[in-house]
């Protein structure tokens, strides 16, 4: 992993300075990708998946040389869900054998969603903080832990995962001001209400169905 930083140490040159601290061409392409990709979502946009793809991979990168493991962990795993969403989003189907199309995922399911990723959140704050360096252990695991539940609403078009992302963008805005990575930061806190409209464009998607 070393040798690969230092392959694309260009990118991780400053690009400018914000609030004291360098934001790099790493971050900086990472930010309008995932920008790009919020506002695909949004619009269920298939394209948004590729381009989770690259942001995810870039994202990671930018991370790990800061010692935020359980984030740059957690962006591999979003690379890998944004291939599966992709086909989701391209040939998933209900459990009735539809088409995949925008809707609400039953309480009983969303809480039992809940609680597992409450469950997750400690045990990965505790290997992190014991077997890694990370400053920040249980700060960066529950991000992580959450994320994973967002992501695999949005992959399913359930409309719930609008209101996972806005908890994950909250903590992310703390994680990462804490960092110092500041054009990071400024994205997730526009992502918190990017992910209301994206709740109220899939609420008028709901609305617009046919009656079955």
């Amino acid at each position: 992993m070393e040798a690969l930083l230092a392959w694309l140490s260009p990118l991780l040159l400053p690009a400018f300075e914000a609030f004291g601290s360098p934001i790099t061409w790493l971050e900086l392409v990472a930010f309008v990708l995932a920008v790009w990709m919020v506002i695909c979502n949004m619009r269920v946009q298939v394209l948004g998946w590729p381009l989770a793809l690259v942001s995810s991979l870039l994202y990671f990168l930018l991370f790990w040389s800061g010692k935020l493991y359980g984030e740059a962990t957690l962006q591999l795993v979003f690379a890998v869900l944004a291939l599966w969403g992709w086909l989701q989003w391209l040939r998933g189907r209900t459990d009735e054998g539809e088409a995949l199309y925008v809707r609400r995922l039953a309480q009983r399911h969303l809480l039992q969603a809940v609680a597992v990723t409450l469950l997750a959140w400690p045990v990965l704050g505790l290997y992190l903080a014991h077997f890694t360096d990370s400053p920040l252990p249980y700060w960066d695991a529950f991000p992580t832990v959450a994320s994973l539940l967002g992501q695999y609403l949005l992959g399913r078009k359930y409309q719930e995962n609008w209101g996972v992302w806005v908890v994950v963008n909250v903590a992310s805005v703390a994680l990462f001001a804490i960092k110092g990575y500041w054009l990071t930061v400024l994205l997730y806190a526009g992502f918190i209400p990017m992910s209301v409209a994206g709740w109220r464009a899939w609420s008028r998607e709901l609305r617009d169905q046919p009656a079955s």
